[in-house]
């Protein structure tokens, strides 16, 4: 196994109830003015947001509430956010919600720090990220792994663009994750948060390095299966609290750095996922696994051992050479992913059969021009990235 440095500093209280030791939390990690942020309505009409007032009430905590965040979460928001943030004197940033409350959180926490620099120039390193407000998120839907992950992610709706931003500083303080608050998710919901938890670890489960890391495969599997099976459960049951919990449990786990533990990532799905995410406001997940299997019939030639070990650790495909494990080990993905009626090509987002011309866009969109090569598996050109788009587009 490589060398490697792993760092997860988030507290998580897991279980029934967890949200209702929030203000005792916060005040233990000095926390008196507070910015409470969150997304659509769900989390008002549940009764979840009232009682978290409530218990920061109870023990004398001020806060300021702000919502709105959207899926592909904005910088207009984050902007505003950030200047109310700072004319109330916050010293805490709690996001209640999803992946995309929680990069929000993120970059306002990064915002209200350094309240004279743009939150975009620091997403766009034109200005350094050196310190950050305390922050902690209320979990509601296991997906994003966002609650314990380095990574987060913003929208610029003025320029199209939708760039990722991976930094120690993004590593929240702590976690608040009760399955139970899950229970009200739609089934497209939990279909779509079990795909995003996979294209994680798988993510990293591709790696370019040759050298044997035996129990972060057996890691990274066993989460895939496990992720694979509870969600297949809770479309049937939304309320299977054992199902649930696992699904919360392994979102966290696949993103915190753990099934990477002596490799790098790949993220090379997720980049060219962006640009439709951007240009389409497609659903993040939902981009990622109509692209996956174009993907990776496009690069598993350059380790089809690889493959073929993916296809005998999550599907039992052991019989065959290496070639027809990889095809056999790819089509039984994809027909996971249709199976939860998930998208398996561009056609599945809803934005129709795209021109060559668009194709071509989003394919220098992503290479900024062909300057940069996406992942690590396999790096990909521009071409590639052309081809990956042309093979999904049907």
């Amino acid at each position: 196994m490589q060398s490697f440095t792993f760092h997860s500093p988030t507290e998580i209280i897991f279980g029934r109830g967890a949200e209702d030791h929030v203000a005792e939390k916060l005040r233990a990690y000095g926390a008196s003015r507070i910015l409470i942020l969150y997304g659509g309505g769900s989390v008002v009409a549940s009764g979840l947001l009232s009682r978290i007032e409530k218990n920061l009430t109870s023990v004398g905590l001020a806060f300021l509430v702000i919502g709105g965040v959207r899926p592909n979460p904005r910088v207009s928001l984050v902007r505003e956010a950030i200047r109310e943030g700072v004319a109330a004197d916050v010293n805490f940033v709690l996001g209640v919600g999803g992946g995309s409350v929680i990069d929000s959180a993120k970059a306002v926490a990064h915002g209200i720090a350094s309240p004279h620099v743009d939150i975009w120039d620091i997403w766009t390193h034109k200005a350094p990220l050196e310190k950050t407000t305390p922050f902690g998120s209320v979990l509601t839907i296991p997906a994003a792994g966002s609650e314990v992950s380095d990574s987060a992610v913003l929208t610029n709706e003025d320029t199209g663009r939708k760039l990722g931003l991976n930094t120690p500083l993004n590593r929240p303080l702590v976690a608040f994750m009760n399955p139970a608050l899950a229970f009200t998710l739609p089934r497209a919901q939990i279909a779509a948060g079990a795909s995003d938890i996979m294209m994680h670890t798988m993510e990293r489960y591709f790696t370019n390095v040759k050298e044997p890391n035996v129990f972060t495969d057996r890691v990274s599997a066993a989460l895939i299966r496990t992720v694979m099976e509870c969600a297949e459960r809770l479309l049937v049951s939304r309320k299977d609290y054992d199902a649930m919990s696992e699904l919360m449990w392994c979102g966290s786990v696949s993103h915190s750095g753990f099934t990477e533990l002596g490799r790098c990532k790949d993220f090379s799905v997720h980049k060219l996922g962006h640009e439709l995410s951007a240009r389409f406001d497609s659903t993040h997940a939902m981009t990622l696994t109509a692209l996956w299997a174009s993907w990776a019939r496009h690069v598993y030639q350059y380790d089809p051992a690889r493959f073929a070990q993916f296809a005998a650790d999550i599907f039992g495909v052991n019989a065959g050479t290496d070639e027809e494990r990889t095809r056999a080990g790819i089509r039984r993905m994809e027909e996971f992913f249709a199976s939860i009626e998930m998208p398996t090509s561009l056609a599945g987002l809803g934005i129709g059969t795209l021109t060559k011309g668009t194709i071509e866009e989003l394919a220098g969109a992503a290479t900024a021009n062909d300057t940069v090569r996406l992942g690590s598996f396999h790096p990909l050109t521009r071409a590639d990235a052309a081809a990956i788009y042309t093979a999904a587009n049907h």
